[in-house]
């Protein structure tokens, strides 16, 4: 006789995010976020667009719950949005902003959908940037408080809390290179925003567990990937370790062992940058986890020049590296053990071209889906601890600097007429959840016999 220990069944999920799609950005009570300022910079965004209806979400829920239903996905990952939920970053909740939340909550449960909350996707209130943004240790707290006015408004059904989503791309774009929101250019702050959104994190954790009267599952969504080097090329390997170090190390060494990694902070000196660190602060920012969010998309490989790009490409000209996805996730399972993880996001920006009924022949995201499936099943089979994955993303929506152009979506948004249609990776994804199901439906049970 065989016995398997008894786990939460793998999640198979979409992921949005508010900003992206809610649209509706005045409407009840909302106050603007640093994206809606960022937005009105003439140049900021590609296409010269802002998200102020975006995929008209705020409107549209219910049918996009059903929507979500109909792909067979059991669990929706999306985001609250902080100036939604309590204006000016300060004060008392918003009853119409969570409202919308707590609506939401109740139509996923009702069609069997669990809800995965991620409670900042990059909308910070703008008043809190005026004060000074995640640089200022004080943000940090503001976050903490917002957290636990959230968890106190839907914890009562909602069971798996991220704090952050991709702390590397708030800091590196938003405060280093000035791409993203709120556009600022000082990498001294940038890490300062880097250390306090982790701390941000921390405090949330440590709010919300203290609140929770029964068990739930709290972690953070890292933006990670391997980054390589051409053999033999001495000056690009060492690219490669800076690199490593600040985009991936420095987060998940803070995170699982409460310490930034020795040669990172030595070349932050070299730089001239010391992180603003206050005896006590890494202890909460190692706060334990119970889940940690991937998000994967490529993996770089430098020379001696910079960055490569060769192989096959995706509509952005991102490398399509499936491959890595599952050297990430048994690195992870080897270097940081012990800790549950979730792809939270993988997906791909094409060339879609809709025929005369708006429907998308998307072979291209179809293949990238099936690839990257497949190397998170085999980063299972080499024993990484991975209890879910979650397409990014369910809707084409407003995606950031480059406003509506690229579509990611494994359903199209006509935004003219804001119609829905199911693209062909939507129904692949479809069969890769129901076969994977039947899959894991044929493996035997605790105490049965195979």
């Amino acid at each position: 006789m065989t016995t398997k220990p008894t786990l939460r069944p793998f999640r198979w999920g979409v992921a949005t995010s508010a900003y992206q799609i809610e649209g509706a950005t005045s409407a009840d009570g909302r106050t603007p976020s640093i994206w809606d300022a960022f937005a009105r910079r003439p140049g900021a965004i590609g296409d010269g667009s802002t998200a102020d209806l975006a995929c008209d979400h705020y409107r549209r829920m219910p049918d996009d719950v059903a929507l979500i239903a109909s792909l067979g996905a059991d669990t929706y990952r999306f985001s609250v949005a902080w100036p939604r939920v309590q204006p000016h970053g300060r004060g008392p909740v918003n009853p119409a902003g969570i409202g919308f939340y707590d609506r939401l909550v109740d139509e996923l449960l009702a069609r069997g959908i669990e809800p995965w909350v991620t409670l900042y996707h990059w909308d910070l209130p703008q008043e809190l940037e005026d004060a000074g943004g995640w640089p200022h240790r004080d943000t940090a707290h503001r976050f903490a408080d917002y957290a636990a006015m959230v968890f106190a408004a839907l914890a009562d059904r909602v069971d798996v809390w991220t704090t952050i989503n991709e702390p590397w791309c708030v800091a590196t774009y938003g405060y280093a290179d000035g791409i993203h929101a709120p556009g600022r250019t000082d990498f001294p702050a940038a890490m300062a925003a880097a250390h306090h959104l982790l701390l941000g994190h921390g405090l949330a954790v440590t709010a919300m567990r203290a609140a929770a009267t029964r068990p739930h599952e709290f972690g953070i969504t890292l933006n990670l990937g391997g980054v390589r080097s051409e053999p033999g090329d001495a000056a690009a390997a060492e690219a490669a370790r800076r690199a490593d170090g600040l985009n991936n190390r420095f987060y998940l060494d803070a995170l699982r062992h409460g310490r930034y990694p020795a040669d990172v902070l030595a070349d932050l000196a070299d730089r001239g940058v010391t992180l603003p660190v206050v005896d006590g602060d890494l202890e909460i920012v190692a706060t334990p986890i119970d889940v940690l969010g991937v998000n994967y998309y490529f993996d770089t490989t430098l020379d001696a020049d910079g960055e490569i790009r060769r192989g096959p490409l995706t509509g952005l000209g991102w490398p399509i590296t499936a491959d890595g996805l599952t050297d990430l996730l048994t690195r992870l399972a080897r270097e940081y053990p012990g800790l549950p993880l979730v792809v939270t996001e993988n997906g791909s920006a094409f060339d879609d071209e809709p025929d005369a009924a708006g429907f998308v022949d998307d072979t291209g995201r179809t293949a990238f889906l099936d690839a990257h499936v497949a190397a998170v099943d085999s980063a299972v089979e080499q024993g990484a601890d991975v209890r879910g994955y979650f397409v990014w993303s369910l809707l084409d929506n407003f995606e950031w600097g480059h406003g509506y152009g690229p579509r990611f979506g494994i359903v199209r948004v006509d935004y003219a007429t804001q119609q829905r249609i199911p693209k062909a990776s939507a129904r692949r994804y479809q069969q890769i959840i129901s076969s994977h199901r039947q899959v894991a439906a044929a493996v035997p049970s605790e105490g049965e016999t195979p």
